[in-house]
């Protein structure tokens, strides 16, 4: 058995810009993700990876709401299942070409994969993610109207659905993820932090209308799965403090409770990208994780070798 890391990919991987958002651009991506992922596993990690999805589901709820003449809408939990699905056949596919190229004998398998959340959980009732299309404050009243759409004004640029992100608290297909890793198989699961749903007290599960944090949701497939990296990339090769002002500093190295310290204060990480990273960190080193890498992907090998990105320890 191999060292063993969860790979977070962020949505710089996937839409590097306004310019390339096309299913070709998305592959093309992915493709040169592939690449830091499988030199990762030739260097003899066991690898879990994992993505963002939020654009992808903006943009199949913009096609349901486009085709809602002539077709159902679809759902919210389905518009996840559906991006898992779609991100995850490029990125297996990708993945696979990569490994033939490097002779690394390996399979890949994409696992659509549920994430539970609870039912009382404060978010529900504070919705506070924005998604989907900018609609005019006529077409937001509908919404409201007919499907019980929660909606607000975007900063002067139109009206948009909001809807909750509750705290991941169990991945449902842990063990299966487990089982796949410990076969040697390279997994891609809990896609945009996994198909939101909710347990009953027989633990039947059901969809609900939400998007979970995909960092939050890395940190607790590491968790789960028991693996010594946590391993997020983002648009930068380091963290820094007080990010766009005129003492930005990069660390190199942060503690545990530096880190908490450091979110804390409430200054430093922007609660929009940076932040939630962050607390993913710490959720995962509190639960006795070993270390964790924030870097941008074409860092991530020199990252490893302790030549740049932040490094987190307990």
């Amino acid at each position: 058995m191999g060292k063993r890391a969860v790979f977070a990919l962020g949505g710089n991987a996937l839409i590097r810009d306004e310019k390339h958002q096309t299913v070709e651009d998305q592959y093309l991506a992915l493709e040169q993700a592939s690449w830091h992922i499988a030199e990762m596993i030739k260097a003899g990690w066991e690898v879990v990876i994992t993505h963002g999805n939020g654009p992808q589901i903006g943009f199949i709820l913009r096609r349901s709401e486009l085709a809602a003449r002539e077709l159902h809408q679809v759902p919210l939990d389905v518009c996840g299942a559906d991006a898992e699905g779609a991100i995850g056949y490029a990125l297996q596919q990708n993945l696979g070409n990569v490994f033939k190229r490097l002779d690394i004998e390996k399979s890949v398998v994409t696992l659509i994969t549920q994430t539970v959340v609870s039912a009382d959980d404060p978010a529900f009732s504070r919705p506070s993610k924005t998604i989907g299309s900018f609609m005019t404050a006529k077409e937001a009243e509908r919404h409201r109207a007919k499907e019980g759409w929660q909606v607000r004004e975007d900063a002067g640029r139109g009206w948009r659905r909001i809807v909750p992100s509750p705290r991941p608290l169990r991945i449902v297909e842990a063990d299966a993820i487990e089982k796949l890793l410990a076969a040697g198989v390279v997994t891609i699961s809990a896609g945009g932090g996994g198909i939101p749903v909710v347990s009953d007290e027989n633990g039947i599960l059901r969809g609900v209308a939400a998007v979970i944090d995909k960092d939050l949701a890395a940190a607790l497939l590491a968790t789960a799965v028991g693996a010594e990296l946590l391993l997020i990339s983002t648009t930068v090769e380091k963290v820094a403090l007080n990010w766009g002002k005129p003492e930005q500093q990069s660390i190199d190295r942060m503690t545990l409770e530096e880190a908490k310290q450091r979110q804390a204060e409430g200054i430093h990480f922007d609660p929009g990208s940076m932040g939630p990273k962050i607390q993913a960190v710490i959720d995962y080193l509190e639960a006795g994780g070993q270390r964790a890498i924030v870097t941008n992907p074409e860092n991530v090998q020199r990252a490893l070798e302790g030549k740049t990105g932040t490094h987190f320890l307990p």
